[in-house]
């Protein structure tokens, strides 16, 4: 009787280099620093970027948004997402936001989006109360990579066209508050993170 072997594909070969970094590596700002190379592979990786054409687009609802959830670490907790947005989706510029304790990488795999950095002003004293003012605001083609480090205020725009990122985190969203700013009333608020919809990221064969 024939036995079938399972070929590696582009996700087990990123979750494997990545346990291995994990593994070799406790310093966390070193260790995520170090993982932009292996996810600028997975996002170049031709059969992923064939996948992605069919991923669904992900849809914000009840004040959420959604992210796509590939792969969750039983042992490191790192957290592998996919988010799709698209050009003609309703609902305005995304919020504000920073994902708390987390460290999240934020890789571009299909169009072009803007990525805004912020900076706090005030000391965090008064409740539901921050000053902000933007930093960086740069346009973001297909490979290009963000490390977003804990409690760092930031937010993707598109463009006008439908985007594809691959996003790692230390830990799966949704289960714990972000915060939310709103620069016009110098509001601060907070929410749960993105809903976690189980997505196959590649076709099994």
């Amino acid at each position: 009787m024939a036995v079938e072997v399972r070929t590696e594909n582009a996700l087990d070969r990123f979750v494997h280099k990545t346990r291995e970094l994990f593994a070799a590596e406790p310093d966390l700002q070193q260790r995520w620093s170090k993982l932009s190379p292996i996810l600028a592979e997975l996002l170049i990786d031709p059969d992923v970027i064939e996948a992605s054409r069919s991923w669904p687009d992900c849809e914000p609802r009840d004040g959420r948004a959604e992210n796509l959830i590939f792969y969750e670490d039983p042992d490191f907790k790192f957290a592998i997402n996919g988010l799709v947005s698209n050009a003609g989706r309703a609902g305005g510029n995304p919020r504000i936001h920073h994902h708390a304790h987390i460290y999240t990488l934020y890789g571009l795999m299909d169009g072009h989006q803007t990525i805004e950095r912020f900076e706090r002003l005030d000391d965090g004293s008064k409740p539901d109360y921050a000053e902000i003012r933007e930093t960086v605001s740069t346009v973001c083609s297909p490979g290009e990579i963000d490390l977003v480090g804990p409690y760092e205020i930031h937010r993707e725009i598109g463009i006008g066209e439908r985007t594809v990122a691959v996003i790692i985190r230390s830990e799966k969203a949704g289960g714990f508050n972000q915060g939310r700013f709103v620069p016009e009333t110098n509001t601060y608020y907070e929410s749960l993170g993105p809903r976690q919809t189980p997505c196959e990221m590649l076709p099994a064969k």
